[in-house]
């Protein structure tokens, strides 16, 4: 099933019986991130009665209600990430209290309410797994091997020449088999995958 991040950060701002809850959702690539953008929000709201978090990033995912009633700010705006299948991604809400209490229910609903409200114009991307194709070629083929990672839109991550040129690929995973064998039938089988078993 594919998961999705965001093309760019989303906002809103919402109020709420008096309460002000302003949402940021940015894609990020990890937990030391998006812990860094949790930081710069505290220090640019100091004044704020809350920043609360949620971060769907694989085996790094959390969240926090950051002193509002357990369960009323940090699992809502998870479920939303969810609910939108994005991964490497991190929802905020900065919250100033208005002085009106909301209860457990009205809060569960302005934080999911905020969330939803920024990802409401997002542009979710496809996440695509990359993978490594480690490859060895006499130094013949290197032109029409790099012309061919060229024309697949693949990115050549390093070179290294020495009695062989070495190449490092990133492709999607789902096409490493492909790849592979239209790498052997463009060298005529002399390329050789050491990170490969035969």
């Amino acid at each position: 099933m594919p998961t999705y991040s965001l093309a760019a950060a989303v906002n809103a701002e919402l109020d709420i019986r008096k309460s002000k809850f302003i949402a940021l959702v940015v894609p990020v690539a990890d937990r030391v991130s998006a812990m860094r953008i949790i930081d710069g929000l505290r220090a640019e709201h100091r004044a704020a009665s809350h920043v609360c978090w949620a971060l769907m990033a694989g085996g790094q995912s959390g969240m926090s209600d950051d002193g509002e009633p357990s369960g009323t700010a940090g699992r809502p705006m998870l479920e939303v990430l969810r609910h939108h299948e994005l991964d490497g991604v991190l929802a905020t809400v900065v919250r100033y209290y208005g002085g009106v209490k909301l209860g457990a229910g009205g809060l569960v609903r302005a934080y999911t309410d905020a969330v939803a409200a920024a990802l409401k114009n997002a542009e979710r991307i496809e996440r695509v797994a990359l993978a490594n194709l480690q490859i060895e070629i006499d130094y013949p083929d290197e032109a029409r091997v790099r012309r061919w990672v060229e024309q697949q839109a693949y990115i050549l991550a390093e070179s290294s020449h020495s009695s062989v040129v070495r190449l490092l690929v990133h492709l999607p995973a789902g096409a490493l088999d492909a790849a592979s064998a239209a790498l052997r039938d463009l060298t005529q089988g002399r390329i050789r995958f050491p990170s490969l078993l035969p």
